[in-house]
């Protein structure tokens, strides 16, 4: 393997304020109290937020129902002139929003660069083409819109959730309080100077910022009409309790362990490459992640020798950096979890194996991670690590892998590697994942729908279905 030479991204590009306060109506205001936001590669505090309480989520949730009067009286076609404005501008302030979302979130400056921002105008230019359309949606001839959406998005993919959330509901008419994760508020506070920049009417994006009682606030405030949540399954059973009764719509999009499976008639080149993608894209900071790999076992030995050799070739280091693979993990207390649940595995008995990788100094970091030997019985086959983070087990047959495939409290997503595209089809009609990718993994398009069964929530988000839970 040859040496590369560095190749980081200039910080400079992008210019974080030392404090920023809450987006109310169109302007920022200054909140009581408030948190810091760090660099989980450095340590370093990027910036003070304010940490709303209960009587700002008021405010915001007030300016949001003034501001539904007029914004879904809006011609469909009038709405969608924000939404295409907006994803332009997403467009040309790619470069300094990319930036920033590695800066506070940790993530690779390639797949902040080349995959989030992307689908962040994607999804803004896919649902202004149906602000007027909604008549033909095929959810009624003449759909409205709900009223105010209070929406809480997870820290691993800040602006692209951010984007899942607020388009379909703006282009639906509705208006909108979105709280950001207490670690990576930076971004959704930028997308506030981009609505400006946009001329959004005030009111219509409102953003929130702070912890999970600032989520609670705004899920359980009387004046919201929509919940849409994606986070932990843990969170969001929290959030159905609250919900119940209330006559609130609710989406939840929440954990996932996914079945990566292999058959003895793969690619072997190209499935251990989606077997990468699959579980260290992002640094396993994925719900859908490909955290189950399940290889027939006449192939097994053959592929972990293929895994291992692409698993030495990965760099882990400064996510500026236009040359690493893997960056850091998002926070002190996600490391934990993932040191945890590694240890519990290799203490149950399972192989534990990872390239030698010499680990920044500071910031948060785990090296990528495979454990082999590994059943059903072991915690890291069972439960979400959210890490870079893989278990191996076998199967004999196809119906050996559906049975283990299913066997999960998750149902978000899977995938299936084989020549055969009979097999692909039989397999995937009984695997219970929302949804399925079939040689490849991790590919996300804005028109199709995305989200799961069981304790991976319900509702869907992308494509047409994204719009149903924003419509009466």
């Amino acid at each position: 393997m040859f040496e590369y030479a560095p190749a980081p991204e200039s910080r400079s590009i992008v210019d974080i304020a030392p404090s920023y306060g809450l987006f109310i109506n169109g302007s920022f205001d200054e909140g009581k109290a408030t948190f810091k936001t760090v660099n989980p590669a450095t340590e370093e505090v990027l910036s003070e937020v304010a940490l709303a309480g209960p009587e700002d989520v008021d405010r915001a949730v007030g300016a949001a129902r003034k501001a539904y009067e007029k914004w879904s009286a809006l011609p469909g076609a009038e709405r969608a002139k924000y939404l295409f404005r907006i994803a332009r501008i997403v467009q040309e302030r790619s470069r300094e929003l990319a930036v920033l979302e590695s800066l506070d979130n940790g993530k690779p400056i390639r797949e902040s660069r080349d995959v989030d921002l992307p689908l962040v105008a994607a999804h803004f230019f896919y649902y202004a083409g149906w602000a007027d359309k909604l008549a033909y949606a095929g959810f009624g001839p003449d759909p409205r819109p709900l009223g105010v959406a209070g929406q809480v998005i997870p820290w691993n993919f800040p602006m692209l959730m951010l984007a899942w959330k607020i388009a379909p509901a703006l282009a639906a008419g509705n208006t909108v309080v979105l709280k950001p994760a207490e670690t990576t508020p930076l971004s959704a506070l930028f997308f506030a100077d981009v609505c400006r920049q946009a001329e959004l009417p005030p009111g219509v994006v409102n953003i929130v910022t702070g912890a999970g009682d600032t989520g609670r606030y705004l899920v359980e405030h009387p004046d919201v009409a929509k919940v849409a949540f994606t986070g932990s399954t843990e969170v969001g059973r929290q959030i159905a309790r609250s919900v119940a009764g209330t006559g609130k719509r609710l989406t939840l999009e929440l954990g996932g362990k996914a079945a990566n499976i292999v058959f003895d008639d793969a690619p072997i080149d190209q499935a251990v490459e989606g077997i990468v993608n699959g579980i260290f894209f992002n640094q396993g900071h994925v719900c859908c992640a490909g955290s189950r790999l399940l290889v027939q076992e006449s192939v097994a030995e053959e592929l972990l020798s293929s895994l291992k050799r692409r698993m030495a070739t990965l760099r882990v280091g400064d996510p500026l950096d236009k040359n690493t693979d893997i960056g850091a993990i998002n926070s002190a207390a996600q490391l934990a979890k993932i040191t945890e649940l590694s240890e519990i595995g290799a203490n149950e008995g399972a192989e534990r194996w990872s390239p030698p990788c010499e680990l920044p100094d500071r910031g948060f970091w785990f090296a990528p991670t495979i454990f082999t030997g590994v059943t059903q019985a072991h915690r890291i086959a069972r439960e979400e690590i959210f890490g870079p983070v893989l278990a191996v087990l076998t199967f004999r047959t196809p119906d050996e892998a559906i049975e283990k495939a299913n066997n999960t409290p998750y149902g978000l997503s899977a995938g299936i590697w084989s020549d055969k595209g009979s097999r692909i089809l039989a397999v995937a009609d009984q695997l219970r994942a929302g949804v399925i990718w079939a040689n490849t993994f991790n590919k996300f398009d804005p028109t199709s729908p995305f989200g799961g069964y069981k304790e991976s929530g319900y509702g869907r988000e992308g494509g047409r279905h994204g719009l149903e839970a924003y419509l009466a």
